[in-house]
């Protein structure tokens, strides 16, 4: 794990989230703010740094027209940052190695009466793909004591892409990435299960296999194939086309979803969302009434994964950003956002209130 003992953090050590009646919310419940992190030069270069840059630009802006936007710059960033930024989106300096908030950023958790803290896993550069991240793996922890909140020390590598959760006890993960030789070599799958539902406040882990392909980076992660809706809801990307090597990992995914319950017994309701040949638009992003989602820039492909995500979120703004390059560099929207609950969010007993 790393030494955060120059964060100024206060680690929770003695107890786990489950233990403490903490749990992380689902997505669709209300937001304070929604933090993302802006790409500096290291690892972006190969992959155009300011194309790179204006996506970024373009999710924070989309998204701040729904909720505030905090974005983590490295100090020696700040004015290109501040060039491409609305002006109301606050800027918090500290040094970073990539811009994948949703790994490398803090997950937040509530306990329904008004508290919140941050689930604290270890983040390993993606099995250690991308070194140097050490700034990166410290990260969850500044942010942390920036904003006065304590992080449970976990021992699990985990990114936040990694998991979908409904906020009613269950955790949708995939074995290719939390069950990688280069994240948690030494755990059984149980030991990992086990982790998982005492540090993100959950009773029920639903297993897939694998994560679309090709994912050169994150071995699989589970928000670019599939994602919770709602309570019961699972939104999952498949594709007609027997000769992409994802049609039959879209078909074992959801064969396992229709083999499973949730925590609270029920069997899941699946919506296809067909994969597109530039961008997963299963990585989108369900902001305060509205849900941002990676486009193509190509009516082919976007239509009709938009026309679904409308009829699914009926209440919130469908918005779709061009996310070529987000796409190349291995990710999406839901992969540079991370949402930080309210804290006097709902309970878990009373979660399953309508979907907005």
């Amino acid at each position: 794990m790393p030494d955060y003992s120059s964060t100024g953090v206060t680690l929770l050590q003695e107890t786990t989230p489950l233990e403490d009646g903490f749990f992380f919310p689902a997505e669709w419940q209300p937001h304070e703010f929604t933090i993302m992190v802006f790409p500096p030069a290291q690892n972006w270069k190969g992959y155009g740094l300011k194309k790179a840059r204006r996506e970024w630009a373009a999710v924070a802006n989309a998204v701040n027209e729904f909720e505030p936007v905090s974005m983590v710059v490295h100090p020696q960033d700040k004015g290109v940052a501040k060039g491409l930024l609305s002006s109301d989106i606050e800027l918090i300096e500290f040094p970073v190695n990539d811009g994948w908030a949703r790994d490398s950023g803090p997950m937040f958790l509530v306990n329904g009466k008004g508290s919140r803290r941050v689930a604290g896993f270890t983040f390993n550069g993606w099995g250690g793909k991308f070194p140097p991240y050490h700034d990166d793996a410290l990260l969850k922890a500044r942010l942390s004591h920036y904003l006065d909140t304590t992080m449970y020390l976990s021992s699990l590598v985990l990114e936040g892409g990694g998991v979908t959760l409904d906020g009613e006890g269950t955790i949708i993960t995939t074995e290719e990435c939390l069950l990688n030789p280069n994240r948690n070599p030494t755990m059984s799958k149980s030991q990992v299960e086990r982790l998982l539902k005492h540090y993100l406040g959950a009773e029920t882990v639903v297993w897939l296999g694998r994560g679309i392909v090709p994912d050169p980076v994150t071995d699989g992660h589970v928000d670019g194939i599939c994602a919770f809706a709602a309570p019961g809801l699972v939104l999952l990307h498949s594709t007609d086309d027997r000769n992409d090597p994802n049609y039959k990992i879209c078909r074992d995914a959801k064969h396992r979803l229709q083999q499973s319950t949730d925590a609270r017994g029920r069997k899941f309701e699946i919506v296809e969302i067909p994969l597109g040949l530039d961008v997963a638009h299963m990585n989108f992003y369900i902001a305060n009434n509205a849900v941002i989602v990676p486009v193509a820039g190509d009516s082919s492909q976007d239509d009709a994964p938009l026309a679904i995500l409308r009829e699914v979120f009926p209440g919130r703004k469908v918005v779709g950003v061009d996310s070529l390059i987000l796409a190349e560099g291995g990710g999406g929207v839901h992969c540079i956002t991370q949402q930080v609950p309210v804290a006097n969010g709902v309970s878990i007993q009373q979660s399953a209130v309508s979907n907005q």
